[in-house]
């Protein structure tokens, strides 16, 4: 209502002495606000508040220039008065009120044409809440009130009232009925029956606080107050008993007797005076009693008066220089209910073109549901000149960093901006690149000083990986942040740039390993040759880095290449070149031969330099999941095995030429191809290759069972032989005519314990 309208009054209604008409568009919104079923209907509240804020603004810039403006009513408040009897809810400011033509003005017709504006977003799925963007915020009273009253008192004009009922028209009349107001107005809302809630204390209190409570003024809600009160009876009787009249007094007598002169204590007898004594002392004591008795009665006694509500002022409007830790740490608890004081803030304000203020804390340890899904995206709650608008503002700043909590406080955005409209509001998007900027400088500070980084890591590294995964604007920046064991930090963990401070001269790549713990991948024969040539090997065992480590490709130049996968190539000297050639050549004829057996179980066989210790490993595709990955996408209990199928890598078996199980087998292989012993062998390395590379078994029983054998024959327990058909008679060959019958009998095959025999004295010996 502290909007004003240029142009001439008359344009759009029309005027019956002091009622007048709504123009079309007014009432068409008057309607839509009225049949409108909208649950948050709290946001009337706000939008009056909002309006008395501008109002309070708006004479103390004229008292600047004119101290005289705020004679009448040197107090700037905002008082608000339920009453219960006549269900009514009163909001009175002492702002600069407003003239008869200025209630005409900006309650009767609609800047901008906001109305039809607002209309088009509703028709378009817009929020109702959205009302205040479009300068009719004051119509929203209308979802709560029958009846709307505007008593407003300006400088420069009587007292005046405005009223509607929404049926079309309003009234504008001096008032000469109300309690005269020095200056501002008082806006009067007749509740409906179903809106009567609005006149509880504890609803408008926590209404105040979560929309209005950093306003610059006071905000003072009349409450009711009840207190005991010690008071004595004679009191009671006092206020409850009207003093008795026509009482007789002790000189008067009945008619026809005479009055008596009294005795003097002279004329008593002696006696007569002891007893008299007596009485009087008798009665004397009663009375105190009585007294006694009288003041131990208690009255509850109900009182009235104003609760300024908004009593945590703004401390991000404060120099930062001006606000101890302390009172950082206040605020901080008031704003989140955490017991614990934050572990780091940034407090700052932009300015230029786009000028907001902000206050950002980091707390010290990590909600329990901080990636739930259902949760909302960030705790940052965003205000507009000190008037909150909402907490949930997903373009405010991006899910990775939705552990920091906060406030941002802009003089740009419109009030009560909608969902939609902060989506593609470009202020926003500037006022978030400005966020992460400040969340990486605190990140910053923090990791200066060793112990603190380390809590905040344990608690937040998820969130960091997460930010590498899906901020490629910092990604770079992030990786700043990260911190690994590796295979020569021991305890301690080491960020990339320690590790890249660390690589040898001829060193090129950072290596890298994915795997369930440290302890896993620490024994892994992956890391053999790199522990050989005295590489540094970063261990990553958190279950996101499979996820981030696809992103971050390179760090500082140097690429991130992972031991387990193919790829992996040292620099080598002629005569090492050389020695690979041909060792490539000799097992050529065993690689086939494994391939052969192995079927499609791997993509191919090649001879290998990455293990030293190892007969064999699995390695995966360069651009496929890792043995790690693909553990990590089956225990997803919504997993597309669809997905699955195409993204598990091929698999690629490396040997180690130079390991004795290998050439005995080549030895083996190369004297009989078809022996049963080298197909079993075959399989026996292919399955524990699967579990040292940190893939799965398909078929455990099996290899289970191979193993069992193998530990009966170790123990000496020898299997028995299953019993095969008995009764089968010998072959015999096919007899020709004139020749004498013969039985003859196929030659002897080698018993499966003597397959056993075979495999366990090849390997026992090796």
């Amino acid at each position: 209502y502290q909007r004003r309208v240029h142009g001439d009054l008359s344009i759009g209604m029309t005027t019956e002495g002091d009622t007048f008409a709504f123009n079309a568009d007014i009432q068409q919104l008057m309607g839509l606000i009225i049949n409108t079923f909208y649950s948050n209907k709290e946001i009337f509240l706000r939008e009056i508040i909002s309006n008395a804020s501008d109002a309070l603004d708006k004479i103390r810039y004229r008292s600047i220039t004119n101290q005289d403006e705020l004679k009448p009513e040197p107090k700037l408040f905002i008082k608000i008065i339920p009453d219960k009897t006549n269900n009514t809810l009163t909001i009175w400011d002492s702002g600069i009120g407003m003239t008869k033509t200025e209630l005409i003005n900006n309650l009767g017709t609609i800047a901008r044409s906001g109305t039809k504006q607002f209309m088009e977003a509703i028709s378009a799925g817009a929020d109702i809440s959205m009302i205040g963007q479009f300068g009719v915020g004051f119509y929203s009273a209308f979802l709560v009130a029958d009846k709307v009253q505007v008593i407003s008192k300006s400088n420069e004009d009587e007292q005046y009232i405005w009223e509607s009922t929404a049926g079309g028209t309003f009234s504008v009349l001096k008032d000469d009925k109300n309690e005269r107001i020095p200056r501002g107005s008082k806006i009067i809302f007749y509740l409906k029956e179903d809106q009567l809630e609005f006149l509880e204390e504890r609803k408008l209190k926590d209404i105040i606080k979560k929309h209005s409570e950093f306003i610059g003024f006071p905000i003072e809600l009349l409450v009711e107050k009840t207190q005991e009160k010690e008071v004595t009876e004679s009191d009671e009787e006092v206020k409850k008993e009207p003093e008795k009249k026509d009482e007789k007094k002790p000189e008067e007598t009945k008619e026809g007797e005479k009055k008596e002169p009294a005795k003097t204590d002279e004329t008593k007898p002696e006696e007569t005076k002891k007893t008299d004594d007596v009485k009087i002392e008798e009665v004397k004591e009663e009375k105190k009693e009585e007294k006694k008795e009288k003041k131990k009665k208690k009255i509850k006694e109900v009182k009235h008066e104003y609760e300024q509500i908004n009593k945590n002022k703004p401390i991000w409007m404060r120099k930062p220089a001006d606000i101890t830790k302390e009172d950082y740490a206040s605020f901080y608890k008031t704003l989140t209910n955490d017991w614990e004081e934050h572990l780091a803030v940034k407090h700052f304000s932009v300015e230029g073109q786009l000028e907001f203020k902000a206050l950002l804390f980091i707390p010290k340890r990590a909600p329990f549901d901080m990636f739930e899904t259902r949760k909302k995206k960030n705790n940052i709650k965003l205000y507009v000149r000190r008037v909150f608008i909402m907490d949930d503002c997903e373009e405010l700043i991006p899910e990775s960093l939705n552990f920091i909590r906060g406030i941002v406080d802009s003089d740009d955005l419109p009030l009560n901006i909608s969902r939609e409209n902060l989506q593609q509001n470009k202020i926003l998007k500037v006022m978030k690149k400005n966020i992460v900027k400040k969340c990486l400088e605190m990140f910053s500070e923090l990791a200066e000083n060793k112990e603190d980084y380390k809590k905040f890591y344990e608690q937040f590294s998820k969130s960091i990986k997460l930010g590498i995964h899906e901020d490629s604007a910092n990604r770079q920046k992030m990786a700043e942040f990260l911190r690994y064991h590796t295979s020569k930090s021991g305890e301690e963990m080491a960020s990339l740039k320690e590790y890249v401070s660390r690589m040898k001269p001829e060193q090129k790549e950072i290596y890298y390993i994915t795997g369930e713990s440290r302890s896993t991948v620490a024994s892994s024969p992956f890391l053999e040759a790199l522990k050989k040539r005295d590489y540094e090997v970063i261990y990553m065992v958190d279950p996101i880095d499979e996820y981030s480590v696809q992103q971050l490709k390179d760090y500082e130049g140097k690429k991130l290449r992972s031991c387990t996968k193919e790829g992996l190539i040292f620099d080598e000297n002629e005569e090492e070149k050389k020695k690979h050639e041909e060792e490539k050549a000799k097992f050529e004829p065993l690689c086939k031969l494994v391939k052969d057996v192995l079927g499609d179980k791997v993509e191919k066989v090649v001879p290998g330099t990455r293990v030293i210790d190892s007969p064999c490993v699995l390695v995966t595709g360069e651009y496929g999941w890792t043995a790690n990955m693909e553990r990590i996408m089956k225990a997803q209990a919504l997993r597309d095995s669809a997905t699955s199928s195409y993204m598990i890598s091929k698999k690629t078996m490396e040997i180690n030429p130079r390991h004795s199980i290998i050439i005995e087998l080549k030895k083996k292989a190369d004297a009989d191809s078809s022996d049963k012993t080298v197909k079993d062998l075959i399989w026996l390395l292919y399955e524990t290759a699967l579990l040292t590379s940190g893939f799965s078994l398909d078929d455990p029983t099996q290899f289970g069972t191979r193993i069992h054998r193998m530990v009966k024959l170790g123990l000496s327990i020898e299997e028995e032989e299953k019993k095969e058909d008995e009764a089968m008679p010998p072959l015999q060959e096919t007899k020709k005519e004139g020749e004498p019958t013969t039985t003859t009998t196929a030659p002897p095959q080698p018993t499966k314990m003597e397959e056993v025999d075979q495999i366990y004295s090849f390997l026992t010996s090796k």
